[in-house]
Parts: structure tokens; C-alpha cells; sequence
């Protein structure tokens, strides 16, 4: 239903306007707003109204009529105070029919979407609500997603409401305390970096204007309503494989997401027995973080033993003994370039490992 707050302004503005005060009830004759401190009604009168066919009836000098929902009476309206209350009353009826029908059609749409997203919907009943509701089946789309670390005020969603307006194709959507949605449609010549511009976009005005912490995913353009919901997984996929392995990174893209996708897809048995055959019994938990600091520098430089020594302020001989020192536990030489893509790769398993036990606790 609409809210109290929206119609109670609705109706202020359109007394000022019209002259006329206004008193509203609704299907079962409680008051919903009053222009006037006095909304009380002949409550026989009100009664009898409400039973009736009539649409208008003219009770002591107070029009009384019907809001209908359809073939439903929504609400009652009393309009009085004015020269003509019955026309200054059909005035404000078709005003509140017509927010009804706004409000119906902004939540069949939401909802519309969320069944979208969800994959509730089969695929004759996505093309009937589309006509219905309006929305164009051929245009090319891509779903962002907007993860916020603490957005308990809903201020996430009223930003990317304010930035992309629900209009032209544009489809905002919360679907929990932390993620907003955008279904944002695209030029059909758009590529990757487009679409990481809209990205940018959004990130670069949450830090600004809301200094909020946010990160953005997004997945692949589909080009008919019914892969939406394939991009909204690609983006969510993304997130999570972000969340594991690249916590450094705001904007994550379903298409750039290296080797960290093809480990998310692995049973974690053969995970876990990976990480056997390479660590054996001497598990990375028990490196220390210094010889993890070292390694991950020495492969920031690409393998490159003078560089990595000058970024970490330490001899290049020093670098090499915390190398030598490594090897002697897990038998792998960061020297050597396969050595060091196994052990590299061997991390990464280890952190989704990690991750999946985590979310099991």
C-alpha cells in the first residue's frame, strides 16, 4: 500500500490548490490523513456509504467518495469546505487513482525483477509480465552489484537512486542490508571498459559524497531479459571469488577474475588434497609473516631478487637466506619460476579452503 506520509503530502498540497479540505478512510473505515483537526465523520453515515453501490453521495453538505483499486474500493474520501466539493473531490479521487497505479506498477516491476534475479519465473511468464509491465525484452543489460560493508540507514540505496533514477531501463533493487542492485541497460556497442566507467562512477561517488566503503561487481551484458539473472550470478560470483582472493581490489569483473575463478569451481576435496600433496605436513599457517611478506614482494617484482630486496629495505643476501630458509620447510624454491607458480597457486587454495570451512562454522 502507499504510505500514510505520501498521501497525507498529496492531499496537503492539493487543499492548498483546491480550497477544499479532505478527510480519507480507508476499506475498513479507519482514518488514514485529514487536512483539518477535525476528521471525525457521521460514522452511520460512512457505514452506509461504504455498503453501497454508489460512487458519490452528498451527506449534510460533505461529499463522500469512493478511491477505487480496480473493481475494489480502496479508500473513502470525504471532501468538504469548498463552493463545489463534489468536483474538488473527483479532483483529488483521480489524483489518488493515480498514485495507486503508479505505486502498483513501481512494485510489479520490483518485483518483477527480484523473481528475474532469482530465476522464479518461467520463461512465457517472463515475456507476459514484460508486456504488462512495459519493459522491453531486446536491449542489452548488465547487473551491478554494490556491497556495502555497514548500511543499516538505507543510504547505499537512496544514493543509487539518486544517481541512476528509475527510469529509462534503469532498475535499482535492495536485496539485503548490504547489496543494492543495478540493472542498468548499456549501448549495444559498449564493451568491458564501459562498463567498467559506470563502475568507477559508482564507487568514485560513494567515497565522495557518502564516505562509504563499498565494492562493485558486475557481470556480462545479456541482451534479453531472460539472462539477467546469469549476469546477476556473475556478479555475485565475483564478490565472493573478490572476497577470497583479491581483498585488495573495489571493482572486481566477472571476465577478470584470473586464476581465483577456476579454484572457486573446485570440490574442496581435491582442494584439500592439493594442498597435502604440496605442503605436506608443514602447513602455510605456520610460516611466518615475515617469509610471507618477503614471497609476496618477490613476486610483486616478478622473481626479481635485487628489486624485491630494495622495496623491503633488506641485503639482497638477506632475501636469499629467508628464500633458502622457506625451501628448507615446504621443498619449494621461490627462485624457480614453477616452484613459485605451484606455491602461489597453492595460497590461493589455501584461502579458499579457509573460506569454505568459515562459512560451514
Amino acid at each position: 500500500m502507499i504510505s500514510n506520509a505520501i498521501i497525507q503530502k498529496t492531499m496537503e498540497e492539493l487543499s492548498s490548490i483546491t480550497g477544499a479540505e479532505y478527510v480519507l478512510y480507508d476499506d475498513t473505515l479507519h482514518p488514514v490523513m485529514s487536512t483539518v483537526k477535525d476528521e471525525a465523520a457521521d460514522s452511520d453515515a460512512l457505514e452506509a456509504f461504504a455498503a453501497s453501490e454508489a460512487d458519490t453521495q452528498t451527506v449534510s453538505g460533505d461529499c463522500y467518495l469512493k478511491v477505487m483499486d480496480e473493481d475494489v474500493c480502496a479508500y473513502i474520501l470525504i471532501s468538504r469546505g469548498s463552493a463545489d466539493p463534489l468536483t474538488m473531490g473527483r479532483v483529488a479521487v483521480s489524483q489518488l487513482q493515480n498514485l495507486i497505479v503508479a505505486y502498483k506498477d513501481k512494485t510489479d516491476r520490483n518485483s518483477f525483477y527480484q523473481n528475474l534475479l532469482l530465476d522464479n519465473m518461467l520463461l512465457v511468464d517472463i515475456h507476459n509480465r514484460a508486456t504488462k509491465l512495459h519493459i522491453d525484452n531486446d536491449v542489452r543489460r548488465v547487473v551491478y552489484v554494490v556491497e556495502t560493508v555497514n548500511d543499516r540507514e538505507n543510504v547505499a540505496l537512496e544514493l543509487m537512486r539518486s544517481l541512476y533514477v528509475e527510469q529509462g531501463g534503469n532498475q535499482i533493487i535492495s536485496v539485503d542490508e548490504q547489496s543494492v542492485i543495478l540493472i542498468k541497460d548499456i549501448d549495444t556497442d559498449a564493451d568491458r571498459e564501459d562498463m567498467r566507467e559506470i563502475a568507477e562512477g559508482i564507487l568514485d561517488t560513494f567515497n565522495t559524497e557518502a564516505m562509504i566503503d563499498v565494492r562493485v561487481s558486475y557481470g556480462l551484458a545479456v541482451n534479453e531479459l531472460k539472462d539477467i539473472s546469469k549476469s546477476y550470478k556473475e556478479a555475485r560470483m565475483a564478490l565472493d571469488v573478490g572476497s577470497i582472493f583479491y581483498t585488495e581490489r573495489k571493482i572486481l569483473d566477472y571476465e577478470m577474475l584470473g586464476i581465483g575463478r577456476l579454484i572457486y569451481q573446485l570440490p574442496l576435496s581435491l582442494c584439500e588434497m592439493f594442498v597435502h600433496e604440496v605442503f605436506g605436513d608443514s602447513m602455510p599457517e605456520e610460516l611466518d609473516e615475515e617469509t610471507l611478506i618477503t614471497v609476496n614482494k618477490f613476486f610483486e617484482n616478478n622473481l626479481n631478487v635485487s628489486e624485491a630486496s630494495r622495496q623491503l629495505y633488506i641485503h639482497r643476501n638477506t632475501l636469499v637466506y629467508r628464500m633458502e630458509k622457506l625451501k628448507s620447510v615446504i621443498g619449494l624454491d621461490m627462485r624457480v619460476f614453477e616452484d613459485a607458480l605451484t606455491f602461489k597457486i597453492a595460497m590461493m587454495v589455501v584461502d579458499y579452503v579457509n573460506y569454505l570451512h568459515s562459512k560451514d562454522v
